[in-house]
């Protein structure tokens, strides 16, 4: 495992380089236009560095189901009933050794052109994160790459069955597939099936809804769903094999991690017999896995051997509920205990592709409520985090790009640009002149905070300690919209408070005697301490019997660091 603090950049290069100002919902790529690999330049990826990033995370760069042709490269033209939106979405993989050529400068050369941003990123001393989506494919997935003594998938499973340990995909013998769905959708002729595969959120019928995942079909690991989900793991599933084959090829472009999508849909055992493997001949690669279930999260972790896991059902929800004043902010430290010793295995975020942009309507409004949340996100543990690309600038998401419709999301099916990234990045100059005050702002927050989480030995690598059960109904302390804790790094002493309140208000934190014997702190009457956030300092007392007082901005949050006497 990587040791400091990892802090991840999310961005979809599809939209990350989109220069149209002006795009149109539905848009074609030749009306709305599509941001490239060459789009990361040297000075774009330095910006990001400047951030405070450690890891950049490049979303949807795998070559998948597009309404887009490219027929004249070789490559299949996927019917239009069966890709959401004109640019399709980046986890229904149509080739899984191909690089989406919707991202290339010039379509043959397009896997050269991604390996030059694997070195160009790792130039500027920032690892590279790849999706693997190891549960569903396209619907018409087909490798026109496919690499010598390797096999399509597919091509040697029995169809007229529906379950086979060694089949890649499940079927519904003599059933033709007839989705809820226009499966004419402006095409020629409507999309046939036969027999029907399994939809890739466990769909096991040859008639999936719209709000089925029904671009897709769902991969085979050896589970027979039929019958109890009974796993036939005596003899390696094929599938094992063919992902194995997969992981060790992008392993060896030189990246430095995968995030894996939708892992708990994957048989733990295949995990806990893959990652080993491939960590054998690459050790420093992170897996990245995406778990909902909290009960699975030890097995992913212990069993399966995953660096990593997102918080999503824990801190993101617990985080967002206070944010928007549904929740008291005393429910954090219970959703950081309810990991049971995985809070630092677990990748803490305020927003992904999945989730509502921060500032939209639906969620905060504003960027700027957003800081309390992201300093607990960021300062809590020494467990990696997550930033979405336009998050730092408070990108608002409620645009009706398409496919997706105005949901508060950044569309991930859909050609199109995002403002607060398209003039931050202003013709390739990354200034930000374009951007209005209250961005600026925001993003110099953001800048501030995340290095903080680089450079501060006591964010990075300290002991954490949870000052919520003696601050309730505390004395000038609500404890419903403020939140405390410490950090101690050897003779560093870092106490932080954050306000989710709209108003500015002066605190006075109790701190219990086991805080003092469990960081070995003693009392101290009178001391300066630095606020990290605004390098201002103040008096303040640090004592088991008397609070310690100070003031928190609406929104806002104290990070007060002193070094005790050697």
């Amino acid at each position: 495992m990587v040791r400091g603090k990892i802090i991840i950049y999310q961005v979809l290069p599809r939209l990350f380089g989109n220069a149209h100002a002006a795009c149109t919902p539905n848009g074609d790529i030749s009306v709305n236009g599509c941001g490239k690999l060459s789009d990361f330049t040297v000075r774009a990826l330095q910006s990001n560095k400047r951030l405070g990033i450690t890891h950049v995370w490049y979303t949807g760069v795998l070559e998948h189901a597009t309404q887009t042709g490219y027929a004249e490269y070789g490559i299949r033209l996927d019917h239009p009933a069966i890709v959401k939106g004109k640019a399709g979405s980046p986890y229904a993989i149509k080739d899984y050794y191909d690089i989406d050529p919707d991202l290339a400068d010039d379509v043959p050369q397009r896997m050269k052109e991604f390996e030059h941003l694997v070195h160009r990123t790792k130039q500027q001393g920032l690892g590279v994160i790849m999706d693997f989506v190891p549960n569903h494919v396209a619907r018409q997935y087909y490798s026109d790459v496919q690499p010598e003594r390797t096999k399509q998938l597919g091509a040697d499973d029995d169809d007229a069955v529906a379950f086979n340990p060694n089949n890649n995909f499940y079927y519904l013998p003599n059933e033709s597939f007839r989705g809820h769905f226009d499966l004419l959708a402006a095409a020629a002729d409507p999309y046939t099936e036969h027999p029907a595969r399994a939809t890739g959120n466990d769909c096991f019928t040859a008639s999936p809804h719209v709000t089925d995942w029904y671009d897709t079909v769902k991969l085979n690991y050896g589970v027979d769903y039929e019958h109890d989900r009974t796993p036939h793991f005596e003899l390696l599933p094929d599938t094992w094999l063919k992902m194995r084959d997969i992981l060790l090829f992008w392993a060896d472009k030189g990246i430095d991690g995968f995030r894996c999508d939708m892992v708990e849909m994957v048989p733990v055992d295949f995990w806990e017999w893959v990652i080993p493997q491939i960590k054998s001949f690459y050790p420093h690669l992170l897996f990245i896995g995406e778990v909902y279930n909290p009960s699975l999260y030890h097995a992913y972790v212990e069993q399966g051997r995953f660096d990593y896991l997102y918080d999503k059902v824990g801190l993101y929800d617990t985080l967002r509920s206070v944010t928007c004043g549904y929740a008291s902010a005393t429910c954090i430290a219970n959703a950081w205990q309810s990991l049971n010793g995985l809070e630092q295995r677990m990748v803490n975020f305020l927003e992904n592709h999945d989730e509502q942009r921060l500032a939209s309507d639906y969620y905060a409004g504003e960027g700027r409520r957003g800081i309390p949340a992201l300093i607990a996100a960021a300062c809590m543990n020494t467990n990696p985090l997550l930033i979405y690309f336009g998050q730092e600038f408070g990108e608002h998401g409620m645009d009706a790009e398409g496919f997706s419709g105005q949901d508060g999301r950044t569309s991930i099916f859909d050609y199109w640009s995002v403002s607060t990234i398209r003039r931050w990045r202003d013709k390739g100059t990354f200034e930000g002149t374009l951007l209005d005050t209250h961005e600026r702002e925001l993003q110099q927050q953001y800048v501030r905070i995340l290095n903080l989480c680089l450079h501060e030995k006591t964010i990075g690598n300290g002991q954490f300690f949870d000052l919520t059960y003696v601050n309730k109904q505390g004395w000038k302390f609500n404890e419903h919209k403020q939140y405390a804790f410490l950090r101690k790094y050897k003779h560093e002493v870092l106490l932080v408070v954050v306000n989710f309140d709209s108003i500015a208000v002066n605190v006075a934190v109790n701190l219990p005697s086991h805080a003092f014997d469990f960081l070995q702190i003693p009392p101290i009457e009178r001391i300066e301490a630095r606020d990290l956030l605004s390098d201002a300092t103040e008096t303040i007392s640090f004592l088991p019997y008397q609070a310690t007082e100070t003031h928190v901005d609406a929104y806002g949050g104290k990070l007060l660091k002193f070094t005790l006497s050697a």
